[in-house]
């Protein structure tokens, strides 16, 4: 069958219609997903605490010890801040004094420390762990979008309570943080299974 140059002309035409309202289609802006800044994080390596407190624990080699300059602090709070990462662990600690009131209440306030978070987590996961030392360990997990991720106190019920909590000093979104707090949280262990009161 032949084709008239009209009739070429018309499919022509056609074609060329439907190969550029093709190719304007693929142009369409499709937007990105949103990525995330790549942390580099360093090996795992320990060192001793050298301040004098009634406690002692191995940290980070890549962390800095940092006296609590909170207007409220006591003697023995302190930080343990990792400048690379933007995060610290906050340390408090109370002495007992042979008094039980007053480890029921350190107890309730940690709990009370904890459930301020509620409004934003989207879980809040207690873990009883035992240390090698013998210690009792109380850690808290905190998913969401909450400022403290993971927290946790020790005590030996008579003498001392020991109490921490991790923070970041970024607004970065949790989610991006993950593996940074993972590591840190590794670190924590670490500081609660080298663990030893001071006299």
């Amino acid at each position: 069958m032949l084709l008239r140059k009209g009739q070429l002309f018309l499919i022509f035409i056609s074609c060329g219609g439907l190969f550029l309202f093709t190719a304007c289609e693929e142009e369409a802006y499709v937007p990105k997903p949103k990525g995330y800044n790549r942390i580099d994080l360093p090996k795992p390596a320990y060192i001793p605490l050298q301040e004098k407190h009634p406690y002692f624990f191995e940290y980070s080699a890549h962390a800095k010890i940092l006296k609590d300059t909170f207007a409220l602090s006591e003697p023995h709070w302190i930080y343990v801040y990792y400048p690379q990462l933007k995060a610290n662990v906050q340390i408090t600690y109370k002495s007992i004094n042979q008094d039980p009131k007053k480890f029921q209440e350190y107890i309730n306030d940690s709990y009370k420390l904890t459930s301020k978070h509620q409004i934003k987590a989207a879980s809040i996961e207690e873990t009883v762990v035992k240390t090698p030392t013998g210690k009792t360990a109380n850690i808290f997990e905190l998913e969401g979008e909450v400022p403290s991720q993971f927290q946790f106190y020790v005590s030996d019920s008579t003498t001392h309570f020991f109490r921490g909590a991790l923070y970041f000093r970024t607004a970065t979104k949790n989610d991006s943080l993950a593996p940074v707090i993972e590591y840190v949280k590794s670190d924590v262990l670490h500081m609660l299974n080298t663990l030893e009161w001071r006299e």
